[in-house]
């Protein structure tokens, strides 16, 4: 998974998010199906905008499928139990991770 951050959009595309976590976007829209922490809006034409908090919950579900190399159902009864404490994990390193991208780019500017 990259260490960039996404921008503080409110709506994130599918392309946006699986680029971001470095995944295929088949593979969103099937931990979709599979998970029913995630939730993305849907507008008539199908076309799925994903909030942060989505992102988020993807971020654990990346974490626990690929790191932690859980089986779904595993990762599944992990979410259930820990609820949003991995959630909010997730944002307070997003937005350590953004602090130290804009103290760079402060730093490679002087």
């Amino acid at each position: 998974m990259k260490k960039n951050i996404l921008s503080d959009k409110k709506y994130y595309s599918i392309g946006e998010v699986a680029k971001f976590l470095e995944v295929n976007t088949s593979l969103l829209r099937f931990w979709e199906k599979e998970f029913k922490q995630i939730s993305p809006k849907k507008k008539r034409s199908g076309i799925r905008k994903f909030t942060s908090s989505d992102v988020e919950t993807l971020q654990v579900i990346f974490s626990l499928l690929k790191e932690k190399k859980m089986t779904i159902e595993g990762a599944k009864r992990h979410l259930e139990m820990t609820n949003n404490k991995e959630k909010v994990l997730i944002s307070i390193r997003n937005k350590l991770e953004k602090v130290k991208s804009d103290l760079l780019s402060l730093r490679d500017n002087m």
